[in-house]
């Protein structure tokens, strides 16, 4: 494998919830916790259990990175039978997937769908690199590869200053924006004076999510996990990402404000489906 890749041989597994309840701070973190995606001049990416997706960040500086296909897929190319979203969170740069070329600035998107055969990523500067994390998971149908730029993701504002959580919420692949097989990608992004995110908390049994922290400087965040009657935290650095499975809680406090990229997959792309927490009924 090329040495600008770098897959880990082992894939991330998640406990039963039970289990979690007697797992050292450690091991909270080596379960639930990935941080260091983002190398200059290389690609490292994590299989996860969480509905086979995978978690990336590719960091190109003077030439394009090529994502490598894995013996995890069990196919001959990786996007064969699966589908990528990807965001750029650095400096300008461009996806070039069987020969077509996508340009994005930051927090633009982009999804390649099943069978694109052929993917990189490039930096328009070396010394502005662009950054692109991404996400994929298993797909059964093709649609069409599309980019959108930040400002056509129909932004949703949620929130109130008077509760530290006011954000707006960015939709790139969902039903109504960008076409996928079943995964879900966007970004969310909290105003200045406001901490709390996906407060107050929920789960959704069909479907895994993943969170990505990023912008936030020098800021530490605390991100809450588990059953409602059950929770744990990590706290994260900047570009930390939180692996949340189903039956898991997914909600954040930072000492100040900062944004997320949010990803799902599995049994359907409603958004709105999930099941809300009563924050009085955390324990």
């Amino acid at each position: 494998m090329n040495s600008e890749n770098k897959f880990p041989d082992s894939i991330r597994r998640t406990p039963r919830p039970q289990d979690v309840v007697g797992l050292s701070t450690q091991e909270l973190r080596d379960t639930f916790q990935i941080s260091g995606l983002f190398v200059l001049g290389e690609l490292v990416a994590h299989f996860t259990d969480l509905d086979r997706l995978v978690v990336g960040g590719v960091m190109p500086t003077e030439k394009a990175i090529e994502l490598p296909n894995h013996k995890e897929t069990g196919r001959a190319f990786f996007l064969e039978r699966r589908e990528l979203g990807a965001i750029n969170i650095g400096g300008a740069g461009k996806v070039i997937a069987d020969g077509q070329a996508f340009t994005l600035d930051k927090l633009d998107c982009v999804y390649l769908p099943m069978g694109t055969k052929s993917v990189s990523f490039a930096s328009d500067d070396a010394k502005n690199p662009a950054k692109f994390y991404f996400l994929s998971c298993p797909a059964h149908a093709t649609h069409p590869a599309r980019m959108m730029k930040s400002a056509e993701a129909a932004p949703v504002n949620l929130g109130s200053q008077e509760t530290s959580n006011k954000r707006t919420i960015y939709k790139f692949i969902h039903q109504g924006g960008i076409q996928s097989c079943q995964l879900v990608m966007g970004l969310t992004a909290l105003e200045p004076g406001n901490v709390w995110n996906s407060f107050p908390p929920h789960t959704h049994w069909r479907r895994t999510e993943i969170y990505f922290y990023f912008d936030l400087g020098d800021k530490i965040l605390a991100h809450f996990l588990g059953e409602p009657q059950e929770t744990r935290h990590l706290f994260l650095h900047n570009e930390d990402v939180a692996l949340s499975p189903n039956w898991s809680m997914h909600f954040g406090c930072g000492t100040g404000n900062y944004k997320f990229i949010w990803g799902m997959a599995g049994e359907n792309q409603v958004f709105d489906d999930m099941d809300a927490v009563k924050p009085l009924d955390l324990r």
